[in-house]
């Protein structure tokens, strides 16, 4: 976990991931339907992130891709990214992207989280500065975590430059040069 106290963090963590048991394991309950407590060699089961890294990092089980990172997906954002509902498949996408590909050993994942950004953030700003409230709601349904905080932080921007620019004086005088020194004794 790389922040402890980062909700976006432990949420993202919580994140389902597709994997296959190496080893047998007793006492155990994944699924709690299931009449045994344990989990048989060849298993294959979805755990959370944040369960899968320990298991992976005892090479007790192997992780494969998630559903969220498919052909699909992929064949979605390299088509037009600014349109795919990444939402949809995963709200943490970005930061769960970055946690599983090193765990999957999967390169093309990086390669896809960045072009994904990289086209998505352009059309983020846009929206946030030149879009008005009733086009940007069906816009934001759209939106990961990170890429709402980002178009979020880009219309408080914009909105304080509006500000500055319409309102009062461009400079302040300083305080300090009202005030006049203290003759030396």
């Amino acid at each position: 976990m790389a922040n402890y106290y980062n909700i976006d963090d432990i949420l993202a963590e919580e994140e389902f991931v597709p994997v296959v048991f190496h080893k047998a394991a007793n006492g155990v309950i994944i699924d709690p339907s299931s009449e045994t407590n344990s989990v048989e060699q060849g298993a294959k089961v979805e755990l959370p992130l944040w369960l899968a890294q320990e298991l992976y990092l005892r090479q007790a089980i192997s992780i494969s891709v998630p559903a969220c990172f498919n052909q699909r997906t992929r064949l979605e954002i390299q088509a037009d990214a600014a349109c795919v509902d990444l939402k949809s498949r995963s709200p943490y996408f970005y930061e769960f992207g970055c946690k599983i590909a090193p765990l999957v050993g999967d390169k093309t994942i990086e390669i896809l989280l960045l072009s994904a950004f990289k086209i998505r953030y352009k059309e983020i700003l846009t929206k946030a500065y030149t879009a008005v409230f009733t086009t940007s709601s069906k816009f934001l349904t759209l939106l990961t975590k990170e890429e709402t905080n980002l178009y979020e932080a880009a219309q408080a921007s914009m909105a304080a430059f509006k500000k500055w620019r319409m309102g009062g004086p461009r400079l302040q005088r300083a305080s300090v040069f009202g005030r006049k020194r203290k003759p030396f004794d």
